[in-house]
């Protein structure tokens, strides 16, 4: 019989969020579910913060799903092959991104953080950036850093 104190729920308290995390200029993510933090092996959950008219390079995921819930902001995406689709969601809104769809992610608003609650289908940081340009020229495009290189 399993030992279920030691290996049942586990619960990750708010200030117990892992920040040494790759970073994004612009984005700042903090790991809670992770096989360091609980034991998960299939499925990695954090939560990322995007600053005001910040944007992120076009990129994917590879194979991994990915699952974002607005917390508080406005957040815009952009996907497609030339970014050519973009929607924007809000506080309560949940956005599914499939694996390898080439993506961006932006923050709509330049006086407000947007803050997500992000879930992946696993633990690997697979971040496979590409030459794609944005659409949006107004706003800074941020370079990428270790966690989004090729």
């Amino acid at each position: 019989m399993p030992d279920w104190k030691e290996h049942g729920i586990r619960i990750v308290r708010s200030g117990e969020l892992d920040t040494n995390t790759p970073q994004t200029p612009g984005m700042t993510r903090a790991a809670a579910i992770t096989h360091a933090l609980t034991g998960a092996s299939k499925l990695w959950a954090g939560t990322v913060k995007v600053e005001p008219a910040a944007r992120t390079a076009a990129h994917h995921h590879g194979e991994l799903e990915t699952v974002l819930y607005i917390v508080r902001g406005r957040a815009r995406f952009r996907w497609g092959d030339h970014l050519e689709y973009v929607t924007e969601a809000g506080p309560g809104d949940f956005i599914y991104v499939p694996p390898f769809v080439p993506h961006q992610e932006m923050n709509a608003r330049t006086d407000e953080v947007v803050e997500a609650v992000v879930v992946r289908s696993g633990q690997e940081p697979i971040v496979v950036n590409l030459d794609i340009e944005s659409p949006d020229p107004a706003m800074p495009t941020l370079k990428p850093d270790p966690f989004h290189s090729n």
